[in-house]
């Protein structure tokens, strides 16, 4: 079997082994993200050439993309929503984590990456967690929302799993390549009021009289 052929094969079978024993091999060279998604392929050796400029990187995480977007956010329809597990089998599935540690929280978005792109133009509303500015969906979305219960570095990584069906609100960046803001960061999935309400032109929710 030729190299190329073995390195596919190890990448495709065992991509978290990989990237352990990376880890053990070329310390102390600091990782500055783990993302490898290996769905196709034919994309294998790219994906693992992104992941490698990535490891080496000793500057900022590179803004997202929306190929990184659609890989680590958005999902299809399959597993169930409500399942507690969701967020253990797909965060590890997706491969989400930061600098080799697992993210304190996640969403995951039942929409096509279109839809999603859209709302970067809609109006800003207040975020949570001290962000300022968010833009939120006019409808609600479908998700699930991940927090982190156990363990800080990958691949012990335990969380604890709740279904949303709310407002989506997130943060965007100007992409000079396609000259369009694209989405950078789920800031939250608001679940509306349990009583009646509705939106006003400045998204406030209000109660009718």
């Amino acid at each position: 079997m030729s190299t190329g052929k073995m390195m596919r094969t190890l990448i495709t079978t065992h991509p978290l082994l990989l990237l352990l024993l990376l880890q053990q091999l070329l310390q102390p060279v600091q990782f500055q993200e783990v993302d490898t998604d290996f769905d196709s392929p034919d994309d294998d050796m790219e994906e693992f050439e992104e992941y490698l400029e990535e490891f080496h990187r000793t500057g900022p995480t590179r803004p997202p993309t929306k190929e990184k977007v659609e890989r680590r956010v958005i999902i299809e329809p399959g597993m169930p929503l409500y399942d507690r597990d969701y967020c253990n089998e797909e965060i590890m599935r997706k491969n989400v984590y930061h600098k080799h540690r697992c993210v304190t929280e996640h969403y995951f978005l039942l929409m096509q990456y279109d839809e999603l792109q859209k709302i970067c133009y809609n109006r800003f509303v207040p975020c949570k967690n001290g962000v300022r500015k968010c833009n939120r969906s006019k409808g609600l979305v479908e998700g699930v929302y991940c927090n982190l219960t156990e363990a800080f570095e990958i691949p012990w990584c335990k969380y604890e799993s709740f279904y949303r069906r709310g407002y989506v609100l997130i943060t965007c960046t100007w992409q000079n390549e396609i000259h369009k803001l694209i989405p950078h960061t789920i800031n939250d999935l608001v679940e509306p009021p349990k009583h009646r309400s509705f939106l006003n032109e400045d998204g406030v929710f209000v109660i009718p009289p």
